[in-house]
């Protein structure tokens, strides 16, 4: 669901950096103090001395990205991934939180997306399994990028927008930095008791937190953001989001001088990552001056888009209602998220460049060869037409072979593909990236 701030009036300055840009990057990790930093005395970061894998890690997760967004002039997507490592621990690990920031400089708005960690969803190059492993997998299999860029694949992939960066951060990285802003103010809705929340020592604990406002430091926030016990995933993505909130309202009220950022920098330490580079954070700062805090957008994959379905392993997971996950995409990111709109989504589509082949599942003779034409005279590269395996198709069928969303998108857009009719198989026949079949449905439209 889609939430507008409703406080009008307010902007994005050097200080705030806040909703919709900076507390989302600071609940990822304190790169909301990279941004102050940056913006107000840039011409010390060439003489600090930081060492921060979260300003030097800039490489990891490129690898499926290389062509970046213009930030004066294109939208830019950035996925904030919090771990489920603990201290401690070695190897990869899954992401118990998962959201997309948008900003668009050019409508000067904001949103960001919750997606579900049990969501099941096709990663690319893999089958099909629970969105919160697309990291644990890239970073065991060594995926060029390692896990953060099989991870903004595989969301790119299910929402069929690009994901330009990625901001990651453990449990240890944001309790720190709670702390370090002196804590945070929530309004909890309604008493949270739960007697079986992970510990850090691989047990259980109570976690028990009063409704009304509550202040929390870091600790207490994470266990907020985190418990699940008697909710759901949606609820806890709305509370992840909440504490968002309550982190920017704090960013906002502080005047932090200069001589605690490098402190705060510092105080990160390996607990968080980013492919942001220096010059990309600061031209992001600038951006956020120009964005009206009313203009931010909320939006939840929740219990209205998703089915509880359990794998034949036994495992509880969400299938996705893709066409209305679209809508909501849609409502957030703008013609960024419309596959069949605007000149940045012809752009995307070139830059696939999926190789289509077009069957005829009817009776109607040519339907496959004009069906051909049409896709080659709007720019779609298809490369073969044929006869489907039979002529009874009643509607049209979209089956992705290998991962082209923007594609995909527009097509299912096109010949009017309703969501069930929309498959994906790691089983490419030939060279096709994405076979459609045309059904009657399609064929009365051209009788």
């Amino acid at each position: 669901m889609v939430r507008q701030d409703p406080k009008p009036g307010r902007s994005l300055g050097w200080k705030t950096l806040a909703l919709g840009l900076a507390a989302v990057l600071f609940l990822a990790g304190g790169v909301v103090a990279g941004y102050v930093f940056y913006s107000t005395v840039k011409d010390l970061v060439a003489h600090a001395q930081l060492g921060s894998p979260a300003l030097s890690n800039t490489e990891q997760g490129r690898s499926e990205n290389n062509e970046l967004p213009d930030l004066a002039r294109e939208r830019v997507n950035i996925l904030l991934l919090g771990t489920d490592k603990r201290t401690g621990e070695i190897g990869p690990s899954r992401t118990d939180t998962i959201i997309v920031l948008t900003v668009d400089p050019k409508s000067k708005t904001a949103g960001m997306l919750s997606i579900p960690r049990d969501l099941w969803v096709s990663i690319p190059g893999y089958s099909e399994n629970r969105v919160n492993t697309a990291h644990f997998i890239g970073d065991r299999d060594k995926y060029p990028g390692g896990g953060p860029a099989l991870a903004k694949t595989t969301v790119q992939y299910l929402l069929g927008v690009p994901i330009h960066y990625y901001v990651r951060v453990n449990f240890e990285g944001f309790e720190r930095l709670i702390d370090a802003i002196g804590g945070i103010a929530i309004d909890v809705p309604e008493h949270i008791l739960d007697t079986k929340f992970p510990d850090s020592n691989f047990g259980y604990m109570t976690v028990d937190i009063s409704a009304g406002l509550q202040h929390m430091d870091g600790k207490t926030a994470l266990q907020y953001a985190r418990v699940r016990h008697g909710s759901s995933d949606f609820t806890r993505a709305r509370r992840q989001q909440q504490v968002i909130e309550a982190i920017g309202e704090k960013v906002l009220s502080l005047d932090l001088p200069l001589t605690r950022i490098p402190e705060m920098l510092k105080l990160v330490g390996d607990s968080v990552q980013t492919d942001l580079s220096l010059n990309e954070m600061y031209s992001l700062a600038k951006l956020a001056r120009e964005i009206p805090l009313h203009t931010l957008q909320n939006g939840v994959i929740d219990e209205s888009m998703t089915t509880t379905q359990i794998t034949p392993d036994g495992a509880d997971v969400l299938i996705p209602n893709r066409a209305l996950i679209r809508e909501l995409v849609n409502q957030i990111f703008g013609s960024a998220g419309n596959g069949a709109a605007g000149a940045n989504s012809k752009e995307l589509i070139e830059k696939e460049a999926a190789k289509i082949e077009v069957q005829n599942g009817t009776l109607v003779p040519g339907l496959a060869q004009r069906a051909a034409d049409y896709l080659t005279g709007l720019g779609y590269n298809v490369f073969v037409f044929s006869n489907a395996d039979r002529s009874d198709y009643a509607s049209t069928v979209l089956i992705d072979y290998s991962g082209k969303p923007n594609t995909l998108s527009a097509l299912a857009q096109r010949f009017k593909v309703a969501s069930d009719n929309i498959r994906h198989s790691t089983l490419q026949p030939g060279e096709a990236d994405i076979r459609i079949i045309l059904g009657q449905d399609y064929a009365s439209t051209v009788e």
